[in-house]
């Protein structure tokens, strides 16, 4: 098992990034959270197999249509509290 928190930088507001991640995240049996930054990042907590968090990590380079990925940067993180993949609330 393997966890990340991601934070990924462009043009990821207001273009469905979000729901996105919950329904790629969802669809790769990953556990976590999505959120959006005041900063107007992303950022995400992955939680799963080794092999779908690397994935997921993947897809949220390129990210969904009209989407700008510019970066993403990796941090070690503990697993999540919750079970299922969740869309918080901007911090």
């Amino acid at each position: 098992m393997s966890t990340k928190r991601l934070v990924i930088t462009g043009s990821v507001h207001g273009v469905g990034f979000r729901d996105w991640v919950v329904e790629t995240a969802t669809t790769l049996g990953l556990a976590g959270w999505v959120r959006n930054r005041a900063d107007r990042s992303v950022e995400l907590l992955i939680h799963g197999d080794a092999d779908a968090v690397e994935e997921m990590q993947r897809a949220c380079r390129r990210g969904p249509r009209h989407a700008e990925v510019t970066e993403l940067v990796e941090h070690p993180a503990d697993p999540p509290e919750q079970v299922g993949f969740h869309r918080l609330p901007t911090v």
